[in-house]
């Protein structure tokens, strides 16, 4: 990754964790970050554990991309910090976030966890900010692991010595079901039982989720706002979908990362080629990419989010076909949480109707995905200006 993104790089055991400890570095207690409303929740709770107040950003509506134009000169002052989403690898307009930071005097730090394949300008996404966080869940498929990628190389030693200090030791039951975890989720697939699968999941406490969000539980969340900012007093929201978040990794998870991540450029080509065809379906409305970049580029995106006009019920067409929806982030945050612990966006119609209408696809399965929502009589949504 060294090599990829030509940035020193330091393992972390997550995603999250990667930035909570880039959050931690750069911004101090009680500083305000600019971040997308169209994101996952734990993303969230990270920013308010490192002791910082979300600013939701306005977003264009057909691909989830940061809304430079929209975001008023009184919510630009007095940031801390820009933090990206590129959400399902779609890039935010790094370039020029990248040049707003510098005339602001603020660090710009990437969320690249959809984006480890994507570019924008020429370069990859993640080679923009101070920081870039990416995870090896997502394309590398590794389900665990990520890196931390900084602009100034002499940082390394000090972010691995803070890193190391917020690990916590591994686990040999953690270990061990992470290694038997392919092996059931194949069977269970092979059987068809990912219904009664993902139901011994919620019951072990690994997928904890009822709905789309995470419940808020604002009166512990204000307990915990009350206290000292740190991973320990949001622990609960954090560690949500992924309690090893900040477990120090085993040989086993070293092992199969390493393995996989020789894969990489394969899984690439097949989402960049899976992403050009739904892309040129009757959904994928944002072929022309408002935000991060040209038109006519092709980006292997992780999922492509497919303009859908009633998401419900194409969500049940894919599931008759076993084809599972994931990395739905609606409603948008600035509604999930209230004022009470984010700065709202300004404009919020946008997001909120990209979020409500974007269908995260496959794209590994685009022929598959085409033919059922083809079937289905899906019929795509059409931003109108109003929401």
């Amino acid at each position: 990754m060294r090599r990829r993104l030509g940035r020193e790089c330091l393992y972390v055991p997550s995603c999250r964790f990667g930035l909570y400890l880039a959050l931690r570095h750069w911004c101090p207690p009680g500083g305000r970050v600019l971040m997308s409303p169209v994101n996952d929740d734990v993303i969230f709770f990270v920013v308010l554990a490192a002791g910082l107040r979300p600013v939701q950003a306005p977003l264009h509506p057909y691909d989830g991309s940061i809304d430079l134009d929209r975001v008023p000169d009184s919510d630009w002052r007095g940031l801390s910090a820009v933090l990206t989403t590129n959400l399902y690898g779609n890039p935010d307009p790094a370039p020029e976030l990248r040049a707003r930071c510098d005339a602001l005097g603020v660090p710009l730090i990437e969320d690249a966890a959809h984006a480890i394949g994507s570019a924008v300008a020429g370069r990859p996404v993640g080679g923009f900010g101070d920081a870039s966080v990416f995870s090896l869940s997502k394309h590398v498929g590794a389900k665990t692991g990520g890196f931390l990628a900084v602009a100034d190389p002499s940082l390394r030693t000090e972010l691995a010595l803070a890193r190391d200090e917020l690990l916590m030791p591994t686990r040999l039951r953690a270990e061990l079901a992470y290694a038997v975890r392919p092996y059931a989720e194949d069977g269970v697939r092979g059987l068809r039982l990912v219904r009664a699968a993902r139901a011994a999941l919620r019951a072990l406490g690994q997928e904890e989720r009822e709905a789309i969000r995470m419940p808020l539980r604002a009166g512990d969340l204000k307990q915990a706002l009350a206290g000292e900012p740190g991973l320990s007093g949001f622990h609960s929201w954090v560690r949500v979908d992924m309690h090893d978040y900040r477990l120090r990794p085993g040989r086993t998870r070293l092992r199969r990362t390493e393995r996989l991540l020789t894969g990489l450029d394969t899984r690439l080509d097949a989402h960049r080629a899976g992403t050009e065809r739904l892309l040129g379906s009757v959904w994928g409305g944002g072929g022309g990419r408002e935000g991060g970049q040209e038109r006519g580029d092709v980006q292997p995106l992780f999922r492509v989010p497919l303009l859908v006009q009633d998401r419900d019920a194409a969500i049940a067409a894919l599931a008759r076909r076993r084809i599972t929806t994931g990395y739905l982030y609606d409603p948008p945050l600035d509604t999930y949480a209230g004022e009470v612990f984010t700065d709202p966006s300004p404009y919020p119609a946008p997001a909120a109707w990209f979020a409500r209408h974007a269908l995260p696809a496959d794209p590994r399965r685009a022929d598959e995905i085409i033919r059922v929502l083809s079937a289905a009589g899906a019929r795509p949504a059409v931003w109108d200006g109003r929401g």
